[in-house]
Parts: structure tokens; C-alpha cells; sequence
């Protein structure tokens, strides 16, 4: 990892906090959204998996119409505005829109719900996210040591986050509209030399175009990735939507499970910002490719071991392991793109080949996954997500692309060959 030392520490700070305040926003509410859902709003099991279906839905939708947006703006900072904007309306819209709609007429209030929730968080994560990486190789950073911080924002908010929904969840509500407003001051402040923006090989002088789209989709690296991430990220986020329903049912009342949550996804995301500073080490040495086979293997090992005990004990020991899954993902997916795909599509690609390829799996498997950890119980659930991950994970040995990486590789991977420019956009076979 690059030492801060090195980099400009004023854009370093700067970029750290936004990404820290952005997902300490989003834990605050967004943290206990299933717990929400169940204990508040009152939803069964089979409608709240409706619910995480139709935010798929849009999440699918709006996500590669960000990451267009984010290719043909280059570093402006008009989306994440408009993101934080809609963040900052999170008090009002669960308190005074959300709830209401969702007990009167829940239908409507899906599908308005799904909407807000895309624009501020599905859809609004991975743009911000796809900033910071674009922001991490202008000034020759490390991905990991950005979104570390958004780890420990996640972390801190999931710590009193809890205590704040026994008490009322407006209190969540209304920490999260303030700390937008903070967010927005960050951002404002963050600021991006000319000389930066006109000598670097991140961000492309030519603009994306809508056939650079289609030309993406018609690449075989394309369909190879979307494969693994369908096998084996849908089962890691899958299982992630309910399972804080699960781990409460263990505890004598919902009050002290919804603490006792908050108390283990912050170990969770301790885990993961220790992680994103260790993970950028291992991508290099091992490779892209490698990296994401590693992953499929935890979280094939995670799923099934949770499946295999009823203990809370020892779920709560297996559970942090999602910290690390998280980490090695993300990174290695960055840099799998940055390698595989042309530098003017890198954002297009994240967000419709990982982000919103996430989210069909929302559409298509959550429905069934609430319907069997109604019939079959979590457990058994678990050890067939797990045995998925573990297949699409040998497939995609044979499947992703070779990553051609060095112990001394520098910190911004090299532009794609003229092979690979050629090839994503349709010249060669």
C-alpha cells in the first residue's frame, strides 16, 4: 500500500471523509432496514423479499444510467450532489412518505420506496464508489485506502444504530438527514487540480458514447464476469437482506437482538476496514482473478457454516468473515476492470456489470429465498447458497479472464492494450 505520506494529504482526507460520511449515513438507517420492515412496518417474510425484489428492480435500471452519467461527466461532482441531496431527505421520506405508504397502500409504497432508495443508496453507493476509484488513481492511491473509511463510517453508526431503533427509528432517520448535510460541506470543499484532470491516464479524453455501451455488451469478458458475479456475489448478498431477522430470532426479546445486531455488524465492519488495508496487497501480488476465486471459496466456506449451526455464538464468530469477503470482492473487481475493460466504459462497466448485475439476482432470487427460509429455515437455506457459490466459483476458474500481474506493480494499472481496446469495442472477435 502507498503511503499517505506520499499523496496529497488535503484530497486524501477530504475524499476519506465523504466516503466515511456517506456510509455512515446509510448505516444509520439503511443498516436495519429488514428489521424495519419485519418489526415496524409488520411484513412477512415472502413480502419483504417482494420488496428487496422490486428495489433490484430499479436498483437494475438506474445503475447503469449512473455509471453512463459518471463516464461522460469524467470527475465532475454533479451526481454525488444530487446523491447526497437525496440522502439529506432520508428523515422525511421514511417518516412522513415511507411508512405511511406501506401501511395504507403497500404496493405504491414499494415501488416509491424502491425509487428514493436506488437514487440515494443502490444506484448512489456505486457511483460514489466508482468516484473514489477514479479519484485513488489520479493521485496514485490505493482504492482500499479510501473506502477503508466507509468501512469504519458503517462500523460506527451500526455500533449506536441499534440503540436508536429501540428507541424510535425516526432517531436513525433524522441522524442520517444530518449527516448529509455534513457530506455536502465535504464535498464541496473537495477539489480537483486542472493538471490532474488533463495528465493522467485514468479518465479518457474521448467521452463515452452509447455504442462504447453496446459494444460492452457484446464482449465475451463481459458475459464471463456477469457469470461469476451471478453464481457467486448474488449468494453473498442474498443471504445478507434477512438475516438480520435471523440472528434476532435467537434473543429473548427484538430489543436486545436489534442491539445485539448492531453490536456484530459493527465487528463486521471492523473487519472490513482492517481488510480494505490488507486485501490492495493481495490483489497485486495474486492477481485479479485469482483474488475473486478466493473470494467464491470464503464465502461458499461462510454460507455453508452457517448453515451447519444454530448457535448465536457461533454465528456471530462466522459472520464478521462477510467483512473480509466484502473487501477482496470490491477491490479485486476495481482492478479486474481497470485491467480487462477500456478506461472510457470503466464506470458503465462497474456499475452494469457488477452493481446492477447484483441487484437482478434481488429480482430473481430473493423472492425464493424468502420463500424458503420460510419453509426450509435459514439453515438449510444457507448450505444451498453456500454449495452454489462454491460451483460458479470453479466455473468461473475456467470462465474469467487471466490478470498479468507483478509483486512491484505500481499503484494505477496500465491502460488496456490495443488488443483489449479493439475488443471491447467490437473491432476484433
Amino acid at each position: 500500500m502507498k503511503s499517505i505520506s506520499e499523496i496529497n494529504r488535503g484530497a486524501y482526507y477530504r475524499i476519506s471523509t465523504f466516503i466515511f460520511l456517506y456510509f455512515f449515513t446509510w448505516s444509520s438507517s439503511f443498516g436495519l432496514y429488514a428489521l424495519w420492515l419485519s418489526q415496524k412496518v409488520g411484513l412477512d417474510s415472502v413480502t419483504i423479499g417482494s420488496v428487496f425484489a422490486i428495489n433490484g428492480v430499479f436498483a437494475v435500471i438506474l445503475k447503469p444510467i449512473y455509471g453512463y452519467i459518471m463516464d461522460k461527466i469524467g470527475m465532475s461532482k454533479k451526481l454525488l450532489y444530487f446523491v447526497i441531496v437525496i440522502s439529506a431527505c432520508m428523515a422525511p421520506f421514511f417518516v412522513y412518505l415511507y411508512l405511511p405508504l406501506l401501511l395504507t397502500h403497500t404496493f405504491v409504497g414499494i415501488v416509491v420506496g424502491a425509487l428514493y432508495l436506488s437514487l440515494g443508496w443502490y444506484a448512489g453507493v456505486a457511483a460514489s464508489e466508482s468516484y473514489a476509484d477514479r479519484f485513488s488513481r489520479l493521485y496514485k492511491m490505493e482504492f482500499g485506502q479510501i473506502r477503508m473509511w466507509g468501512s469504519l463510517g458503517w462500523a460506527l453508526a451500526a455500533s449506536v444504530s441499534g440503540i436508536l431503533f429501540n428507541l424510535t427509528p425516526t432517531y436513525n432517520f433524522m441522524v442520517s438527514s444530518i449527516t448529509s448535510l455534513l457530506m455536502l460541506l465535504v464535498m464541496v470543499s473537495l477539489k480537483i487540480s486542472d493538471e490532474k484532470l488533463k495528465n493522467n491516464n485514468v479518465i479518457s479524453n474521448d467521452k463515452i458514447v452509447f455504442s462504447d455501451v453496446i459494444a460492452l455488451l457484446k464482449n465475451h469478458k463481459f458475459w464471463m464476469f456477469c457469470l461469476y458475479v451471478a453464481g457467486v456475489a448474488w449468494m453473498m448478498f442474498i443471504a445478507e437482506q434477512q438475516f438480520p431477522r435471523y440472528f434476532v430470532s435467537f434473543f429473548a426479546s427484538k430489543e436486545q437482538g436489534n442491539a445485539m445486531y448492531g453490536y456484530l455488524s459493527t465487528a463486521q465492519s471492523g473487519t472490513e476496514f482492517l481488510m480494505m488495508m490488507v486485501i490492495p496487497w493481495v490483489v497485486n501480488r495474486y492477481g485479479a482473478k485469482k483474488t475473486l476465486l478466493m473470494t467464491g471459496c470464503v464465502i461458499g466456506a461462510r454460507l455453508i457454516a452457517s448453515g451447519l449451526t444454530s448457535d448465536p455464538i457461533m454465528i456471530s464468530f462466522i459472520k464478521p468473515l462477510y467483512g473480509l469477503e466484502i473487501s477482496m470482492l470490491l477491490i479485486s473487481v476495481f482492478k479486474y476492470i481497470a485491467e480487462h475493460f477500456d478506461k472510457r466504459v470503466n464506470a458503465t462497466m462497474y456499475l452494469l456489470g457488477y452493481q446492477a448485475m447484483i441487484y437482478v439476482g434481488s429480482i430473481v432470487v430473493a423472492p425464493p429465498a424468502g420463500y424458503l427460509y420460510d419453509r426450509i429455515g435459514f439453515e438449510h437455506t444457507y448450505l444451498l447458497m453456500g454449495s452454489c457459490a462454491l460451483v460458479f466459483t470453479l466455473i468461473s476458474a475456467f470462465t474469467l479472464s487471466e490478470c498479468h500481474c507483478s509483486r512491484s506493480k505500481p499503484t494505477i494499472l496500465p491502460e488496456p492494450s490495443t488488443a483489449e481496446t479493439d475488443a471491447i469495442h467490437g473491432s476484433k472477435a
